[in-house]
């Protein structure tokens, strides 16, 4: 026994140099892992760009401007897709950031008995589980028919607003921010549950006992505690609607032209590049390569500056 007590401060070192050894292994293969990430990421800039490059050096920073896209003429110009995929994906978001944050504080809260909430959160993340080309043909069958006669009353009686100008010709602007909405709310309302649940039950108990209801308690408490982890949903939510292909394909219209309207067709990056890959040659595959990273850089802008506000909402 005395034995085994003058060996345990030696025990003990051995156990802590084995400790400080596995954090260590540890700490450097996450450094691993990390780079490897920044590298892909890098590698595929750095193919894109050189499939681009022709493009670039032909047509420059007009790329941009350009609303022309001729593959006859060797005319490019990529705005209208742009335009596409930053309206439709706002659209969407603009539709699917209130249900998904208000479905979140209904999962997250006991307003429901727990076997439903079980089933609820279920169903939504299944939602993440269907792919978009089901999204796209269930939005041919079903939502372009019901949008269209809702198009047709807000075309009949608010011609003269410029978001409703032209007459609904089925696929166009409305049903692919639509079809985004709900492709995108399991991703917002996921996180956001995920952000309010892990809130300490201190917060809660501590605004009921000052005196605040429970809606008070949730708005004003909970909600800004959270606010950082539901940017973040809202911002990933934002990436993933602009780069959706096959759906926002099927549903868009595909009509490379700028329309306020947003019951006319119009165009994404994305569907630019699904329409015409497969077929094109020459100086339109550098010119679709160019397009895939001005759509790269959209994507990288938009989570640098989830990234900006959630470290400016944590200094707060």
């Amino acid at each position: 026994m005395t034995t085994n007590f003058q060996n345990l401060p030696s025990r003990i070192k051995k156990r802590s140099e084995l400790d400080k050894s596995l954090d260590r292994s540890f700490i450097w293969l996450t450094r691993i892992f990390a780079l490897a990430i920044a590298g892909t990421l890098l590698w595929i800039a750095l193919q894109v760009t050189i499939g681009a490059w022709p493009a670039i050096q032909e047509f420059g920073v007009s790329f941009l401007f350009k609303s022309s896209w001729n593959p006859v003429n060797d005319e490019y110009g990529v705005l209208p897709a742009v335009y596409g995929t930053i309206i439709s994906s706002f659209i969407g978001l603009l539709l699917a950031m209130p249900i998904g944050v208000g479905t979140a504080i209904l999962l997250s809260e006991n307003f429901l008995p727990s076997q439903v909430r079980l089933v609820l959160v279920f169903l939504v993340e299944l939602l993440a589980a269907i792919p978009s080309v089901v999204y796209g043909v269930w939005g041919i069958f079903v939502l372009i028919p019901i949008l269209n006669d809702l198009g047709k009353w807000l075309h009949s009686y608010l011609a003269w607003i410029p978001l409703f100008s032209s007459a609904p010709t089925g696929p166009g602007m409305l049903p692919a921010g639509v079809i985004l909405a709900i492709m995108t709310l399991p991703i917002i309302t996921a996180i956001s549950r995920d952000a309010l649940i892990s809130l300490p039950p201190s917060l809660r108990q501590a605004s009921v006992g000052l005196g605040a209801t429970r809606w008070e308690t949730i708005f004003q408490v909970l909600i800004p505690a959270a606010f950082s982890g539901i940017v973040s949903a809202v911002m990933l939510a934002l990436g993933r609607a602009m780069g959706e292909t096959m759906a926002v394909t099927m549903l868009i219209g595909n009509s490379n032209s700028i329309s306020f309207s947003l019951l006319a067709p119009s165009n994404t990056i994305s569907s630019l590049l699904a329409n015409q890959f497969s077929e094109a040659s020459g100086l339109q595959v550098a010119a679709l390569m160019y397009a895939a990273l001005v759509l790269f850089i959209l994507t990288l802008v938009v989570n640098i500056l989830a990234e900006c506000i959630v470290l400016r909402v944590k200094r707060l």
